[in-house]
């Protein structure tokens, strides 16, 4: 993805509309973990977040006309790597953090060049919670989450946050209208 380094401020609307497709992605897919976890632990939890997360991403995105996604420094799914952007992002709010600011207040957006076309990136931290992610992303996983993590996330970095701890970032890219 190319991207000049020339941004300006994104548009008032356009980033309410980021921040709302963040806030959706966060809400539908806490509420299919936590279903998962009521009906079957932890194990189900992951096997409907291999499966069910990337299809609720992409109905999202369909539903805001952008690119609507989570990353992270230490990602479960390869997939959802940081772009430069991203990662340049999710360092700032690591050291935001760091230096004591709430995480669930750390957000950025700018509005940049993208392959050409005038792109509103905006991403939200996404702070480690006790319940749920603890039972699959804590530092004491039970036997059981380790197994299936390792089975359908051979290259999993997502484990060992503390409550607090940046987790990662809701993303949203949309072209500026």
């Amino acid at each position: 993805v190319a991207q000049d380094q020339t941004a300006s401020p994104p548009q008032a609307e356009q980033l309410a509309a980021a921040r709302t497709a963040a806030k959706d992605l966060g809400e539908t897919l806490k509420g299919v973990l936590v279903q998962s976890i009521k009906s079957g632990g932890p194990v189900a939890a992951i096997a409907a977040c291999n499966t069910i997360a990337p299809a609720i991403g992409l109905e999202l995105s369909k539903k805001y006309q952008a690119e609507v996604g989570r990353t992270a420094l230490r990602v479960r799914n390869a997939a959802n790597a940081p772009d430069d952007y991203e990662r340049r992002v999710l360092e700032e709010f690591a050291a935001k953090l760091s230096a004591g600011a709430d995480p669930a207040t750390l957000e950025h957006s700018e509005t940049t060049d993208v392959n050409g076309v005038k792109t509103l990136r905006y991403m939200k931290a996404i702070p480690m919670a006790a319940e749920p992610c603890a039972a699959c992303h804590g530092a004491d996983l039970k036997p059981e989450v380790k197994a299936e993590i390792g089975k359908l996330y051979p290259q999993d970095q997502a484990t060992g946050f503390k409550p607090g701890d940046l987790r990662g970032a809701f993303t949203i890219s949309m072209p500026v209208k």
